[in-house]
């Protein structure tokens, strides 16, 4: 029998914890604490309260809790003592057939693991599709895991088992999916095409990027929409609305990727509406406006050094003269538009007009750890965090590394060094604030020789401007302070400068009260990285919904990763929003 949310609601805490004590190994305790908050409104709500037991429990609760779970391929599997549960996880990621070397690498792991940690390691081996991750994956995930400290490799495993319980409660419920699957699916389709054998790397009208465009039309064409790839490359799909002369709100976000990128970054973003409108599609619900998602053909500024092209082109502010930059090959961008196939002299026409947009708003993977450590499938952004950019010259005087007192350098390095640690010390000072120096080199330097020059890049990025700003001032001038007492010169190029892009207060209410319907506590957060709906900003309001991050949050990096839950989760509030969207009055 299919156990149902309603039942769960209904029945006694006794049956309740019977029903769900399958979930976690051998810890009832869970459940029955669990029970206590019923009725829940969603089975989403049911899993947060589920989490929240764990993260609530104390540190002796949550080491019995991972202590109950077997090793994977250990002793236990061996002797056939696992739960049914356990057993037919680790048989579905083929840990029952390992190859005699896998099971020597597999022990070797298991018994470098506990000497280090205390307990075992924990991993979902369904992965974030389901499916199952390889054998070979699950290696690679326990040695780099062994390389974390114990308190965050305690909370890893805690995490692992919230998503392995709530995939046992997917089972035990018979949930039907909508969304998650289809966007996990798209995302691994289009995640194969790449400028690079070896890794993701999409850049602007590659071969990789073009054919990517052409799929996300035909996905687009398939939900319903019209749809069209403009003179920039950017892929539209419009989701007509059955009311003469209805007005637009836009979605979407940019399909190129960084070097060595992820899957999911920006691409969620355009994979999620399509997946949304096809289901409204399928049943032919019609919204009182047009849904127009455009995947940005360029955001990262990876071929030609410049960004947001795509959007740029959208709010009408695509400056003609790059046309004539140059990738590292000597391509100008004019030639490799022109050999794609579009006419360059029409895009100053792709602008929209802004009396007829509502708004824009964003889905995006958080590219960050605050949701993870939060254990929240999805957040509301309240702010897109401003930026600035510095390329830092330091000029000092190279001289012998035996022969100059201490007392008599002109290091340009030291006073690099000096300069990064109080980066780092003035952008701890503001909540939202984040300082980074990513480039730091010592050109022509010898073992031998003290550094006479220095070349270090500055990032500064705050969710306010004045926040920004102030600290860029005082790092700008203890740089020179530091430096004159050095006796260093120095010279200050700035680079980029973006400002912030709050979130309209209206549109975020509309995200929180989707989220708060959904079953999942509203937490609103900035966000540290630019997007697409920054540049929006310049033409109408803009809101963003940010779907949790896996693998300590990271992005921009194949470890990237997100579950087809969250997926799910992340679109059903989208689709709830739309379904209840209010234009602003």
């Amino acid at each position: 029998m299919t156990i149902t949310l309603e039942h769960l609601n209904q029945c006694t805490a006794e049956e309740f914890t019977r029903l769900l004590h399958g979930l976690y190994e051998h810890s009832p305790w869970i459940p029955e604490r669990a029970a206590a908050g019923r009725p829940y409104a969603t089975v989403t709500a049911l899993k947060q309260a589920l989490e929240q037991v764990v993260r609530q429990a104390s540190v002796d609760e949550q080491l019995g809790l991972v202590r109950a779970h077997p090793e994977l391929a250990g002793k236990a599997a061996l002797a056939g003592t696992l739960t049914a549960e356990s057993t037919g996880e680790q048989a579905k990621a083929g840990l029952t057939q390992c190859s005699p070397e896998e099971l020597v690498t597999l022990h070797r792991l298991n018994a470098e693991y506990n000497a280090r940690f205390g307990f075992p390691f924990i991993l979902a081996v369904k992965g974030p599709t389901g499916h199952g991750l390889t054998r070979q994956e699950i290696i690679a995930h326990f040695t780099r895991r062994l390389r974390a400290q114990r308190d965050d490799e305690l909370a890893e495993c805690l995490r692992q088992i919230g998503r392995i319980a709530a995939m046992r409660l997917n089972a035990l419920m018979d949930l039907q999916f909508h969304f998650g699957p289809t966007i996990m699916a798209w995302a691994e389709i289009i995640g194969e095409w790449s400028d690079d054998p070896d890794n993701l790397t999409c850049a602007y009208m590659t071969p990789a990027h073009r054919k990517t465009a052409g799929q996300l039309a035909e996905w687009m064409t398939e939900a319903g929409m019209q749809v069209h790839i403009d003179p920039v490359g950017n892929v539209v799909g419009r989701y007509l609305s059955d009311r003469p002369n209805a007005k637009t709100l836009m979605t979407g976000s940019h399909y190129d990727t960084v070097r060595n990128g992820g899957k999911y970054d920006g691409r969620e973003g355009i994979l999620l509406p399509i997946a949304v409108i096809k289901y409204m599609h399928e049943r032919g619900e019609r919204l009182p406006f047009n849904v127009e998602i455009v995947g940005f053909s360029e955001e990262e500024g990876v071929r030609y050094q410049s960004t947001f092209l795509g959007s740029n082109a959208i709010i009408g502010q695509f400056d003609m003269a790059l046309l004539d930059k140059s990738d590292a090959q000597g391509i100008t961008m004019r030639e490799a538009l022109i050999a794609a196939g579009h006419d360059v002299t029409k895009i100053p026409a792709i602008g929209r007009k802004p009396e007829d947009v509502l708004a824009f708003v964003e889905v995006h993977i958080e590219q960050g750890p605050v949701l993870l450590n939060r254990d929240l499938p999805v957040g509301v952004v309240s702010s897109i965090a401003g930026s600035c950019r510095y390329q830092v010259e330091l000029t000092g005087l190279a001289s012998h590394a035996g022969t100059t007192p201490m007392n008599m350098r002109k290091d340009a390095a030291a006073a690099a060094a000096e300069i990064v640690l109080f980066v780092e010390q003035r952008a701890s000072q503001a909540p939202s604030l984040v300082g980074t120096v990513g480039q730091l080199q010592v050109p022509d330097g010898s073992v031998n020789v003290i550094p006479g020059a220095c070349r270090l890049s500055l990032d500064i990025r705050a969710a306010d401007d004045a926040t920004r700003d102030a600290a860029v001032a005082d790092i700008l001038n203890q740089a020179e302070a530091i430096c004159a007492r050095r006796q260093v010169e120095i010279k200050v190029t700035k680079i980029m400068s973006a400002p912030a892009a709050p979130c309209a207060p209206w549109l975020v209410r509309q995200f929180a009260a989707a989220t708060e319907r959904a079953g999942v506590e509203v937490f609103e957060l900035p966000s540290g990285a630019g997007h697409d709906a920054m540049a929006l900003a310049r033409m109408t309001d803009v809101a963003m919904l940010f779907t949790r991050c896996g693998n300590g949050g990271i992005s921009h990096n194949p470890l990237e990763t997100m579950t087809a839950d969250d997926a799910e989760v992340s679109a059903q509030i989208f689709l709830d929003f739309l379904r209840n969207f209010q234009p602003k009055s």
